[in-house]
């Protein structure tokens, strides 16, 4: 073959490349760690996208979660991120974390799942209250995170501020770490039910769920709209005895506000004719369910979702 066709081909190729990939539309979904819950349930929501609506590219991206899809969000380096409620809420409104980067730019396409704030000590440590963590060695998440927020919150609701306690900024890990070798009394994690991290160290140890009582709880709801009361029930990890009442913030999936309607309307009308696929994700996929789809809303929805929820 002459070197004029090799070139002729390949340029024909790339014109074809470009003309068909002129009308697809690209969609990135942030999801978070490829350890976690989010990603599993991205990847099934791409392969879903893909295979239902003619013109769409989706590819699950591994991200750091809530906090950086909202940032990647910004960037446009994602369309579609999976966002905690809580969070979602403090960005719009430009408090906590986002107190100098307030974005509005984003709107709610449904809610997904409740993500349950546990509070996690040994039962050898005799913990049995929010009021005994005072002068303990806490594990309140990651600087800068949801998790942190939400210990932050909970302390002020039993008068307890990081001056009543030794804090330590850890991950879901390094504080299940912690509690299992004896440098950490006690641990704040918001996740699904149940948490590896946690499950793990209950394999070895007998951890104590510490409850929210209803009246905690009924303040913080009262102050923080975000949160639902929920219990942990006594089959989610060895030791337990009694179901465990607590609060919830809910996993969200937001997209940016440019997206158009149509697009919003096809994304989550794929999404709930096809929830099977959710459900082999992974198993918090069982409580994605359409009738819940609006519940423990933070932020605007967005038009195209409203549209499909409301049946119009």
């Amino acid at each position: 073959m002459s070197k004029k066709m090799v070139i002729l081909l390949i340029c024909t190729f790339l014109l074809i490349s470009i003309f068909f990939s002129a009308g697809t539309i690209f969609i990135n979904i942030g999801t978070g760690g490829t350890a976690g819950t989010y990603y599993p349930l991205g990847g099934a929501i791409a392969e879903i996208l893909n295979s239902k609506i003619s013109g769409i590219n989706a590819t699950a991206v591994s991200t750091g979660g809530s906090v950086a899809n909202i940032n990647m969000l910004k960037e446009n380096s994602i369309q579609i991120g999976f966002i905690q409620n809580d969070v979602a809420y403090y960005a719009y409104n430009g408090v906590e974390f986002f107190a100098n980067s307030k974005y509005t730019e984003m709107k709610a396409l449904c809610s997904l799942y409740p993500e349950t704030v546990q509070i996690i000590t040994l039962k050898n440590k005799n913990i049995k209250t929010l009021y005994d963590l005072k002068g303990k060695r806490v594990a309140v998440g990651a600087a800068g995170s949801g998790v942190e927020v939400n210990a932050r919150q909970i302390l002020t609701a039993v008068g307890l501020t990081y001056k009543d306690i030794s804090v330590q900024y850890l991950s879901f890990a390094e504080a299940a770490n912690g509690l299992r070798d004896g440098t950490c009394d006690v641990a704040f994690l918001t996740a699904g039910l149940p948490t590896a991290a946690v499950r793990d160290i209950a394999s070895q140890k007998e951890v104590f769920v510490i409850p929210i009582p209803a009246k905690i709880a009924d303040s913080l709801i009262s102050k923080y709209p975000f949160y639902i009361k929920t219990a942990i029930p006594k089959d989610t990890y060895p030791s337990m005895t009694e179901d465990v009442s607590s609060l919830a913030v809910l996993a969200m999936l937001v997209a940016r506000a440019d997206m158009t309607d149509d697009l919003a309307y096809s994304i989550v009308k794929a999404i709930f004719e096809n929830l099977e696929r959710l459900q082999v994700a992974h198993q918090m996929g069982k409580f994605i369910k359409k009738e819940n789809a609006l519940f423990g809303i933070s932020i605007p929805m967005h038009p195209g979702a409203d549209k499909y929820f409301k049946g119009k």
